[in-house]
């Protein structure tokens, strides 16, 4: 419901609330005519759908004050908005309080525990219930369900099936429904088809099938869900949403077609916000941000109203594909909807300004934020580590530290990239040795890449292939990646030659480890050993991430690849480069030709440095946007350090600020000339 609609609703209530409605005076409170209890049971309605947990406070001092605490329906109501709040403390004080229980109070209270991930006192709460002589109905048997499903315990979900067999409930549909998502979510399939195929009402009804679409939509089977959807004789928005869903998945892990989901959403007669959500996240997740932004436009075209889960997909597409501009008209969207104060919309805001090169937006945000969690902070710290803003990542972490915030292994690994981005090794050596000292936490295989990136891009090659040798767990293929990296930096072929060894036989399907020994060869001049592994990689089917870079002008997206001919202003781009490289020239540029990895004549090599991706996605911008606009670019992989200094020339050169994001890291580049990396990266 939008929010603006439950304001209405809460505002109407207090109404009620406030009207003059007291008691006979010569009766006590359980006396009390029940017309006086209905508005703090609707106010406290209210609290539970707006979460507002101070408001809930508020209204219980009043209860209390009125002598109505002991209500049974009052106490049912207490609970519910208590653990819808968050507030489970105060539900369980409520609950052990109440003179008299219902099924509905124990309900309550068992359902709160497994919200709040309690699933093991949720469990105990049920044997007091039946210690209690209280019979159990759907709602208690669908919420036991849903916490054994939560940790995946199939024992108990077995115990508790028993006793839904015993007490009658097998055949509901509901209890049905979740009876499958528990089997499906504790890995047992055959168990859950069990259940299916035991249902009498399944093909007039079709929920339960909805539950067995989803679940093998979940676990992987499409083609099973696909059987079971074709079979129904009608399908629900439940069921049409979980095959999208299953395509979605299918489609990200094992490399399928989005046009699967495409087609059974473009077949859905009714769409609703989940189904489009589900297709703007799976346009993310396969690397199309950009039709993921023109389905969001769409949606909103239909009249769709947006949740806060489809907020924080297309925040993402905007992320991915650097769609600043987009992402702030998204922003004011939110903001309109009212949704800006929610944790996980609050710290979306925050990555997506941060990925699009405004590390301050996302400073803006995150203080604009009414209460922060852990999610929040480590978004903001990853920002600063993105931006190589080390000293601000330093401080965040010391807030963090000082406000007793609950820090976790996302933390560190933030913490020292921003320390391995800023060149800190000394910073980052100490944060990592006092990792389980001082904070509690045991380092693993990422907090060893960060290290290794680390000390391999100061230099200190030997001291990280040390570590490497002295990890608590196994070395995996970033690890030696970063390494490779390192070494392709620094033109050190002898630990370059062991490390690549290391990432094909961790990671033979990625091309990285033959590219980097390859560029560290050519590098050096070794043309014959750079070929050869070019020759070892295609042999082995082993293809190359080709490069490619993306601007945002007036809110769409243009992409190029090397040497590109295919953009219709390609002319003009090639143009505003002969001539950005004759101005350079004359100031002083130098192009670095050892970063044209191919053994051709040295003029070739100058026509090849002159139409890299970026390069021509700059001068596309700066042909196309007032002087003065600040240009922001994405390149799918690490910039080249040619282009990295022609992007020095040409910032000072049009007095403009460039703002380049690679696989690393972002490179700000001011009207001096100058990057905010220090040629360190």
């Amino acid at each position: 419901m939008h929010r603006c609609v439950i304001s209405t609703m809460f505002g109407s209530c207090f109404w009620l609330f406030k009207q003059p409605l007291v008691p006979t005076p010569h009766l006590g409170p359980s006396h009390f005519p029940l017309r006086f209890f209905i508005p703090f049971v609707q106010v406290l309605n209210a609290c539970a759908g707006l979460m507002a947990l101070d408001d809930g406070l508020r209204i219980h001092v009043q209860i209390i004050q009125s002598g109505c605490e002991s209500d049974l329906y009052v106490g049912n109501s207490l609970i519910d908005m208590y653990a819808k709040c968050g507030g489970i403390d105060y539900a369980w004080l409520v609950f052990s309080k109440m003179p008299i229980r219902n099924v509905i109070s124990w309900n309550a209270m068992i359902l709160g525990l497994v919200k709040c991930g309690q699933e093991q006192k949720a469990m105990e709460l049920f044997l007091q219930m039946q210690h209690g002589g209280v019979a159990p109905d759907r709602v208690t048997f669908v919420g036991l369900l849903h916490a054994c499903a939560r940790v995946a315990v199939l024992k108990h979900g077995k115990q508790i099936h028993e006793q839904i067999i015993q007490s009658g409930f097998e055949s509901d549909l509901f209890v049905g429904s979740s009876l499958i998502d528990m089997y499906a979510k504790c890995g047992s399939i055959e168990d859950a088809q069990r259940v299916f195929d035991r249902m009498p009402t399944r093909d007039s009804h079709g929920f339960v099938a909805n539950s067995l679409v989803d679940m093998y939509a979940k676990c992987g089977s499409i083609e099973d869900a696909r059987q079971v959807f074709d079979r129904m004789p009608r399908r629900d928005v439940v069921a049409w949403n979980a095959m999208i869903f299953g395509y979605v998945k299918y489609m990200y892990a094992k490399c399928g077609s989005i046009e699967d989901a495409l087609e059974v959403f473009d077949r859905m007669h009714t769409r609703d916000a989940v189904a489009w959500t589900t297709m703007i996240l799976g346009y993310v997740k396969c690397g199309q941000g950009k039709n993921a932004l023109e389905l969001f436009h769409k949606m909103l075209y239909e009249g769709v109203e947006p949740t806060p889960a489809t907020f924080m997909a297309v925040l993402s597409a905007c992320a991915s594909v650097v769609a600043l501009e987009e992402g702030r008209l998204v922003h004011e969207y939110i903001s309109q909807s009212g949704w800006e104060s929610d944790l996980f919309v609050g710290s979306s805001l925050i990555d997506m300004y941060a990925k699009c090169g405004s590390v301050e937006y996302a400073l803006r945000v995150f203080n604009k934020m009414p209460r922060h969690d852990l999610i929040s902070w480590n978004t903001m710290l990853g920002g600063y580590a993105m931006h190589g803003h080390g000293k601000e990542a330093v401080e965040h972490f010391e807030q963090m530290w000082d406000r007793s915030v609950e820090i976790d292994k996302v933390t560190f690994i933030c913490l020292l990239s921003a320390c391995n981005h800023a060149g800190l090794v000394e910073e980052g050596l100490q944060f990592f040795e006092s990792m389980k000292s001082v904070y509690g936490i045991s380092a693993t295989v990422e907090h060893y890449a960060c290290m290794v990136d680390l000390l391999g891009r100061a230099g200190h090659l030997a001291e990280a292939e040390d570590l490497i040798k002295v990890m608590h767990c196994e070395p995996n293929a970033p690890v030696w990646r970063a390494l490779l990296g390192a070494c392709r930096v620094h033109g050190n072929i002898e630990i370059g030659e062991h490390a690549a060894k290391k990432v094909i036989e961790l990671d033979p399907g990625d091309a990285a480890g033959y590219v980097l020994l390859s560029n560290i060869y050519a590098a050096a001049g070794k043309w014959n050993l750079s070929s050869n592994i070019q020759q070892q990689r295609l042999e082995r089917g082993v293809n190359k991430q080709p490069g490619c870079t993306w601007i945002e002008v007036n809110h769409e997206l243009h992409s190029f690849t090397v040497d590109d001919r295919d953009h219709p202003q390609i002319s003009e781009i090639h143009a505003e480069l002969s001539r950005l490289s004759k101005q350079m020239n004359d100031i002083g540029y130098v192009p670095d030709t050892k970063f044209v990895l191919h053994d051709v004549e040295e003029e070739e090599k100058l026509v090849q440095l002159c139409y890299h991706s970026e390069k021509l996605a700059i001068a596309f911008g700066l042909i196309s946007t007032p002087p003065g606009t600040t240009l922001r670019i994405f390149k799918n992989l690490r910039v080249c350090d040619d282009c990295h200094t022609a992007t020095k020339f040409i910032a000072k050169m049009v007095e403009r600020e460039i703002i380049v994001r690679d696989a690393n890291r972002f490179h700000h580049f001011n009207k001096d000339g100058l990057c905010s990396c220090r040629d360190y990266w």
